[in-house]
């Protein structure tokens, strides 16, 4: 059996490093592969400048690093709100993180449908259309970058499922792929190798981390329902050769986080179900 890579995400320092101090911070734990949070103040396209964006690319290539993903966490904006605004905002968000992706070499901008956590939430045909809508505009935009869109599945949108991500990957077109979250599709009692060999070749950038069912969380491996040794099967019965990101999310500007700590034995559990170890 083939060993999977493995790539951190800078999610655990989105307010403690900016973006490359995050990547410099990650090599130190023995990373060279990465996936970037688009967000401000962390890493933002549009507040960058010509000389800041080259350093980053300076850096990665100085070092033989790799940034393989692009996440926009939607944590202000939304591309299904019922405010056309706030649609044509965020997309244009995301046309800067295509731009930025193709002027680093990253092959892959995560796109997560909208949240949902209002009392009466806008009706479900009107969300999906404006997201297909947005989403085919994006794909008509990457064309030519070599920048692929990739769909997550992620429990507090409209299109929680891995079934949903098929079906609106569907209506989007072949051009976009699927980001599948291993702690997501667990969280809302998927079974996720199952869900893997569902998707096949549409799985092009795996997320994973641990939770419990009380309450959702992407913490260090070991201490919620998550089983990497299933995962790994079934990454392995598809051919996946992408990288598996750890994607732990634990603020590393509150007292008492430890993410180098959850990041590295996070890591060595994996490594023990069929990823590489850290390096």
């Amino acid at each position: 059996m083939t060993q999977l890579d493995v790539a951190a995400s800078t999610f655990p320092f989105l307010y403690s490093h900016d973006g490359l101090q995050a990547l410099k911070h990650l090599k130190s734990l023995g990373y060279d592969t990465y996936e970037m949070m688009i967000f401000p103040p962390h890493c933002w396209p549009r507040e960058m400048s010509v000389a800041q964006r080259k350093e980053y690319k300076t850096w990665l290539n100085g070092e033989g690093g790799k940034i393989t993903s692009f996440c926009y966490p939607l944590l202000d904006n939304n591309p299904n709100g019922v405010d056309r605004l706030m649609r044509a905002y965020t997309l244009d968000r995301y046309r800067e993180a295509i731009d930025l992706a193709a002027e680093w070499e990253c092959p892959y901008v995560v796109a997560i449908p909208g949240p949902v956590n209002s009392l009466i939430n806008p009706p479900y045909q009107w969300m999906l259309g404006w997201f297909v809508e947005g989403m085919k505009q994006l794909v008509d935009y990457s064309k030519g970058t070599g920048v692929q869109l990739l769909l997550e599945n992620v429990p507090f949108t409209y299109l929680p499922t891995a079934q949903d991500m098929k079906d609106t990957a569907a209506l989007i077109g072949p051009e976009v792929g699927i980001n599948f979250d291993v702690c997501n599709s667990a969280f809302i009692k998927e079974d996720p190798a199952e869900a893997i060999r569902m998707l096949g070749d549409l799985v092009k950038n795996v997320h994973i981390s641990d939770s419990g069912y009380d309450e959702f969380l992407h913490a260090r491996l070991g201490t919620g329902v998550v089983d990497p040794g299933p995962t790994a099967a079934a990454l392995n019965d598809i051919g996946y050769s992408g990288v598996t990101v750890l994607e732990i999310i634990a603020d590393a500007l509150q007292p008492g986080a430890d993410p180098d700590g959850d990041i590295r034995a996070s890591h060595e559990i994996l490594a023990k179900h069929g990823w590489a170890p850290r390096g």
